[in-house]
């Protein structure tokens, strides 16, 4: 089974990592990171960089797709290139996936129209102008289109598509190995349980950056 997971500029890092964890982990798995061109990548905080080890080009069947979000997304929303590439894998997929501000670009393909999604909180309206119904889910399947919402949900999707790929047994013992067990200290991880002046504050802030 092939997984392949887009990187672009100002990519957000654990919209990739966190999946990739999970599903390296999947048996028979083979990952591979693709881009516009083979070599480094730099995410969204410029200090990290992923390698592309296949340019676009180069992957063209893969059995799962799963497009990162970020700042960058932007830029490939009107990118033709990239967008045909998503549409002729789209073919060939067994699931089509995105983390964050990523299904804006399946959106932006057409691939989403009349499907329920998900998206960071901050550009989930943004899904409605490509032809997507937007979801305040963590995680939303329809279909064969799976969508995760903000950065870490992309480790619930994660573990979800496990599930369905090789069952609960391994989804669990996979979830062990790698100890996710969230318990965080505070309850502002979702613009549902955030203070409203918080969510106020980040909107105007260089922390979010809205598409």
């Amino acid at each position: 089974m092939q997984i392949a997971i887009l990187l672009y500029d100002r990519f957000t890092a654990l919209d990739a990592v966190g999946p990739y964890e999970i599903l390296s982990r999947v048996p028979g798995a083979e990952v591979v990171f693709t881009a516009s061109r083979p070599g480094p990548v730099r995410t969204d905080m410029t200090s990290l960089a992923l390698t592309a080890d296949a340019a676009l080009g180069e992957v063209t069947a893969p059995d799962l797709l799963l497009v990162p979000g970020g700042p960058g997304t932007a830029d490939l929303l009107s990118d033709e290139s990239t967008l045909d590439w998503l549409r002729s894998l789209d073919h060939a997929t067994t699931w089509t996936t995105s983390v964050c501000s990523g299904s804006l670009l399946l959106a932006a393909a057409g691939l989403l129209t009349g499907r329920r999604a998900t998206s960071h909180w901050v550009c989930l309206d943004h899904l409605a102008a490509f032809g997507a119904i937007p979801a305040t889910d963590r995680v939303v399947i329809d279909g064969k289109y799976a969508t995760a919402a903000g950065v870490s949900a992309g480790i619930d999707l994660a573990l979800s598509l496990t599930g369905r790929i090789a069952g609960d047994e391994i989804a669990e013992a996979i979830q062990l190995v790698v100890e996710y067990d969230p318990q965080p200290p505070y309850a502002a991880g979702s613009a549902a349980t955030a203070p409203a002046s918080l969510i106020a504050a980040l909107r105007a802030s260089d922390l979010v950056v809205s598409i």
